[in-house]
């Protein structure tokens, strides 16, 4: 082989090890605090060598200076971050959505270490966490994930001029849809919390030589665990569903 169309084949691999390893490092799930650097690297190279054949050809040719060369590879790992953030940033809702719930049912200092956050967060918020992540990889969403990262060469070709303005106001508005699919998602458990103080108060009032704060904290806790139960497999199913549409329009669908 030519050293031409070696250092050609050679540069096409690196542009996008790059592109794809810079999106695992903050997709959900792959980049969480459990899974090692050395399988999101060996993972991210596997993916890499898959692709070079079928993208080769659709690459710019290697730079001649290393200038413009530092300046395709730092476009890359942009793209690469702004493909991986978009479902990273949705996947926070149910961390918002069990950090409001823990608030609602008085556990919001029941502290664990969250292994998908990576962060101490509540009880509840590392237990939506875990099981929104299982459910992720159930539902082959993952497959999904990486699909869109693959399909991000003809949205964003190497080499063309990145569209900054469009990627901050993509991640806004994806914050914007976390914040707001995690308030949905948790408004059961806010029901649930309002309907029990007013009449905790009320009978506060109607019977004030009855110790309310004596018994209200264990009945709160109780009708929220129950509330949850019945519950969970809704709001899961919602997130799944939001968590896919999110990822669609990078795939084409």
């Amino acid at each position: 082989m030519p050293d031409g169309a070696l250092s050609g084949q050679a540069f096409a691999f690196l542009l996008i090890f790059v592109r794809v390893g810079a999106a695992i490092s903050v997709l959900p799930g792959l980049s969480a605090a459990f899974v090692s650097i050395r399988v999101q690297l060996l993972l991210a190279l596997a993916i890499a060598a898959l692709l070079v054949p079928t993208l080769a050809d659709s690459l710019p040719p290697l730079p001649a200076t290393v200038a413009a060369l530092a300046l395709i590879i730092g476009a890359e790992a942009l793209v690469g971050l702004f493909i991986g953030l978009i479902p990273r940033v949705l996947f926070a809702a149910l961390h918002i959505a069990g950090t409001v719930t823990a608030l609602s049912i008085a556990l919001a200092n029941a502290l664990v270490q969250d292994p998908v956050a990576d962060q101490q967060s509540s009880t509840v918020a590392g237990f939506f966490g875990i099981f929104g992540l299982v459910l992720v990889f159930v539902a082959d969403l993952h497959h999904l994930m990486l699909l869109a990262v693959v399909e991000s060469y003809a949205l964003f070709p190497p080499g063309a001029p990145l569209l900054i303005g469009d990627f901050a106001d993509a991640l806004t508005r994806a914050l914007g849809e976390a914040m707001l699919l995690g308030l949905q998602l948790s408004a059961p458990f806010i029901l649930v919390a309002f309907i029990y103080n007013i009449g905790l108060g009320l009978l506060g009032r109607l019977m004030p030589q009855l110790p309310v704060f004596f018994f209200g904290l264990p009945v709160q806790i109780s009708m929220q665990l129950w509330a949850m139960m019945l519950a969970l497999s809704g709001i899961l199913m919602v997130f799944l569903g939001r968590f896919g549409d999110a990822i669609a329009p990078f795939v084409g669908r």
